[in-house]
């Protein structure tokens, strides 16, 4: 049963990122304390057009709704923006060693649907210290949804359940919580 399965004719990559080595493993040389995005997966949704699905280019700003998009300073600037959800989500091992999603950081991210007349470019907008701070708490294993829609958060559920069934199950119950709008 795929609830978003409009979805499933998009070239999604390799996935969910896993951990992998960390080039900070005690050496002690170059780039210790450095942040590493190794478990770091952003996932788009879209809650107008319930799509929900996964694009490495928001890493570096170069997802599928970035693309040809001019940012403006603020929201107010746009004509009619539509809302995403860009969210940051981390996985990590259980002490079991089992993949499980850890932390969740959901930001807003807004865009027009057609370009202003004699522009090649969409306009939209983000909170750059939203995006940088949930982010953050996400690499660090907190939650943040608090300011979803009903619908955005069960979309967000559902997708998580159906990529994989073991990281939902091997995750904390504050994940499932929050999730759940509880």
């Amino acid at each position: 049963m795929d609830l978003f399965n409009k979805n499933m004719n998009k070239k999604q990559g390799s996935g969910f990122n896993i951990l992998s080595g960390d080039s900070t493993d005690g050496h002690g040389g170059y780039g210790v304390g450095a942040l590493s995005l190794d478990n770091l997966t952003p996932v788009i949704l879209d809650p107008i057009d319930e799509r929900v699905f996964i694009d490495m280019g928001a890493i570096h700003a170069r997802s599928e709704i970035e693309k040809k998009v001019k940012l403006v300073e603020s929201l107010e600037e746009l004509n009619d923006p539509k809302l995403y959800w860009m969210i940051w989500v981390t996985t990590a091992l259980t002490e079991a060693g089992e993949p499980k999603y850890s932390g969740i950081g959901a930001c807003h991210y807004y865009r027009e649907e057609e370009a202003p007349a004699g522009s090649r470019f969409k306009r939209a907008y983000k909170s750059m210290p939203e995006h940088v701070n949930n982010m953050d708490k996400a690499l660090k294993g907190r939650i943040i949804v608090d300011q979803m829609d009903e619908k955005s958060l069960y979309m967000l559920r559902e997708y998580l359940k159906g990529f994989s069934e073991q990281y939902w199950n091997n995750s904390d119950e504050k994940l499932h919580e929050a999730l759940n709008g509880a």
